[in-house]
């Protein structure tokens, strides 16, 4: 296995992590009305897994030798605060978030076994957050994704 693509890919996962809890901090800021608690409380918890995310990448690197990231993923400050919005946002984050995960794994398959398991373990931890977004944008009763629809 390279392993300074695996670093370079290591520290992209660590900066679109930290960026993910920019955002989600930043979008629990910004919730209003009537189901502000709840929303709130689950942005919040995303922004702490976001940040469990970037320390572990973080210690990957440094477990092979590498020097961890101090950059920040790209932040989009669209100023549109509708839940809607937010979510949407949330998910395209995920899906580019993702594909580095997929990067990562693809690089690691069969050649080193705990990057491997690792970008498995994360991409079915954000296909999982994805599903719940996609859920949250349905209206009620819709069943069909509303990534497809």
């Amino acid at each position: 296995m390279d392993k300074n693509a695996a670093l370079k890919i290591l520290n992209r996962i660590m900066e679109l992590e930290l960026a993910g809890v920019v955002r989600y901090t930043h979008y629990a800021l910004m919730i209003y009305g009537y189901n502000r608690i709840p929303i709130v409380d689950w942005l919040q918890k995303q922004g702490d897994e976001s940040l469990l995310h970037a320390r572990r990448a973080g210690d990957l690197v440094t477990w092979l030798g590498g020097h961890p990231s101090l950059g920040i993923g790209p932040l989009l400050e669209s100023h549109k605060h509708d839940i809607g919005d937010i979510l949407r946002e949330s998910l395209a984050h995920e899906v580019e978030t993702l594909k580095v995960y997929e990067e990562l794994l693809a690089l690691a398959k069969d050649q080193d076994v705990r990057l491997e398991e690792y970008a498995r373990e994360l991409i079915s931890e954000e296909l999982a957050h994805q599903d719940e977004v996609d859920k949250m944008l349905r209206k009620p009763g819709q069943t069909e994704a509303f990534t497809s629809a």
